[in-house]
């Protein structure tokens, strides 16, 4: 059975142009082993920053913390509703740094199944269903835990139509991701979105990537990669002097309590105070809004398959 095209986002499936003004990358929850001390686990805080993005005219956030990393996927449909920001929430899986081994055992020969139920039924016992499926890279290279979760959600999209949200690691890998998903695994190019662009500035790879059809997210700024972050009016520039504007996504990705805007940082509410003039600058009014209305919803919209 086929739906009609939509973003599925935590409170339901609602057409693309529904979500207004999108933060296409971003996280209200996570809690990593390697982020000791600064995990986003305060709903509070959750709350207080999406209402500060919806103050800059923020309609939805696309957080991208996927399977066993704290998504705290009960909380999000009543954020949502208190703070009028839709939210599309992720399935999927990190890197194996990320996890326990008890944890990557115990998915051994069901990857590809969680990631199902997770997109149709719903995260656990809370309801909310996933709208994508979030994997990741390796620096420069695909490992054998990347090869797997990739295929893993190659399969998951082929059997529900979801997009696929790669975290690209410092922007590397670009052309491997695409190699593999949408070469050896036939997932279509425009269900593909390649995370952290802008921390690898590679303007030839990146046209390269985009001329494939998938949608390229420029998210940040981040104290860890702000050595790169002043080259992303560049990057983005030259993607749409070739032509590709239309694949461009933007997002703030928080991903510690340091980095919110309710604790001293820039947070979600900097991609709309600071990163949107300044990419007007560079690109024009409309293609910037394009880019944060219109791009979102073409990379999350899809007809939405029931297995």
């Amino acid at each position: 059975m086929v739906s009609a095209v939509a973003v599925r986002t935590v409170a339901g499936d609602v057409p693309a142009e529904e979500l207004g003004v999108c933060d296409a990358h971003d996280h209200l929850f996570f809690g990593s082993p390697q982020l000791p001390g600064q995990e986003l686990r305060s709903g509070s805080a959750a709350r207080a920053e999406l209402t500060a993005f919806a103050e800059q005219g923020g309609g939805a956030v696309v957080q991208w913390t996927p399977y066993g990393l704290g998504r705290r996927a009960d909380e999000l449909p009543a954020l949502s509703r208190e703070t009028g920001v839709r939210i599309v929430a992720a399935t999927g899986l990190h890197q194996a740094v990320h996890y326990d081994d008890a944890t990557l055992a115990g998915l051994r020969g069901r990857l590809a199944d969680v990631f199902v139920t997770e997109l149709t039924e719903g995260i656990g016992p809370s309801g909310a269903r996933a709208g994508l499926i979030k994997v990741a890279g390796g620096f420069h290279a695909l490992d054998a835990h990347a090869r797997w979760t990739m295929t893993a959600a190659a399969e998951a999209h082929h059997a529900t139509g979801a997009p696929i949200a790669v975290h690209l690691e410092l922007g590397t890998g670009a052309l491997d991701v695409l190699e593999l998903l949408c070469g050896e695994l036939g997932v279509p190019p425009q269900r593909v979105i390649l995370g952290h662009l802008n921390r690898s500035p590679d303007f030839t790879v990146h046209r390269q990537a985009a001329a494939s059809g998938c949608y390229l997210a420029f998210d940040g700024p981040s104290r860890a990669h702000h050595a790169t972050d002043w080259r992303m009016p560049d990057a983005m520039r030259e993607l749409a002097d070739a032509g590709h504007g239309d694949r461009l996504l933007l997002g703030g990705d928080t991903t510690t309590a340091a980095a919110r805007s309710v604790n001293g940082g820039p947070g979600m509410p900097y991609l709309l105070r600071r990163v949107r003039p300044r990419l007007m600058a560079e690109l024009g009014e409309e293609p910037v809004l394009r880019i944060l209305t219109d791009n979102p919803g073409r990379a999350l919209a899809v007809a939405w398959s029931r297995p």
